[in-house]
């Protein structure tokens, strides 16, 4: 794993492309677990619901996905960093249902990409305006380290933790 991966406490011995694999059936399961009143409710003001942090999932795979095409498809890009809570002010009123849709969705369509171009793509340069040089096989990281942080957030609202 990097020290550029700011999620890289989060991996648990699994191969990134192992997790990022298992996340969709896995986030799907702690959203079951949900009580339909509760599923859109804030846990504390400033936190987002269980609906939000999968919107804000299936943003992150839209961004994610960009930054892995970026990352093939240009020598050395600059990726574009983005403000989450401002993209997330659009979240209330989203179907937790929906959001996993398109996170699916998204997901299996940026596996196929990474299955497609690891191992040889993985030291292809990347920089990220905050955090400096990274590589494919970073942004891949990445996404596993975030997925399970998100998920952790998720079993802890279920009562699962």
């Amino acid at each position: 794993m990097s020290d550029l991966n700011p999620y890289d406490k989060f991996i648990d011995g699994r191969t990134p492309e192992e997790i990022l694999q298992a996340t969709p059936g896995d986030l799907a399961a702690y959203l079951e677990g949900f009580a339909p009143e509760m599923i859109s409710t804030p846990p504390a003001p400033g936190k987002w619901s269980p609906a939000e942090i999968v919107c804000h999932l299936a943003d992150c795979e839209l961004v994610f996905g960009f930054r892995l095409r970026q990352t093939l498809a240009e020598d050395a890009p600059v990726i574009q960093p983005f403000d989450q809570e401002k993209w997330a002010a659009t979240y209330p009123g989203i179907p937790a249902s929906q959001a996993l849709v398109v996170f699916m969705t998204l997901r299996g369509w940026n596996l196929r990409l990474i299955g497609v171009a690891l191992p040889a793509a993985a030291d292809r340069p990347v920089t990220h305006p905050e955090r400096g040089a990274m590589t494919f096989q970073t942004i891949v990281e990445t996404m596993a380290g975030h997925d399970l942080n998100h998920l952790a957030q998720l079993k802890k609202l279920s009562g699962a933790a």
